[in-house]
């Protein structure tokens, strides 16, 4: 067992209150909880008939593209710099 201490962070995300429980700093934790939840009410507003698995579904997908689209732009400027560094 790991003797690091645990964060109890309570976020509310799309109007659902959560205890969050992890190594993260609240302020990190409240931060992505709130990604999520302005996330969520943006397809939310575009796709008003999804229930609240399917918007989670299409949440989750679009965040996940989304850091797909940033690891793959990071790789592409690590690219970048090291051809410049050879130069």
């Amino acid at each position: 067992m790991s003797n690091t201490p645990k964060n109890r962070t309570n976020v509310d995300i799309y109007g659902t209150p959560y205890t969050i429980i992890g190594k993260e700093p609240s302020s990190h934790v409240r931060l992505v909880a709130s990604i999520v939840d302005e996330k969520m009410r943006e397809i939310h507003v575009k796709n008003p008939s999804l229930d609240l698995n399917k918007l989670a579904v299409l949440t989750a997908v679009n965040i996940v593209n989304d850091y797909i689209n940033l690891e793959d732009r990071v790789k592409e400027l690590e690219e970048e710099l090291k051809r410049r560094e050879k130069d």
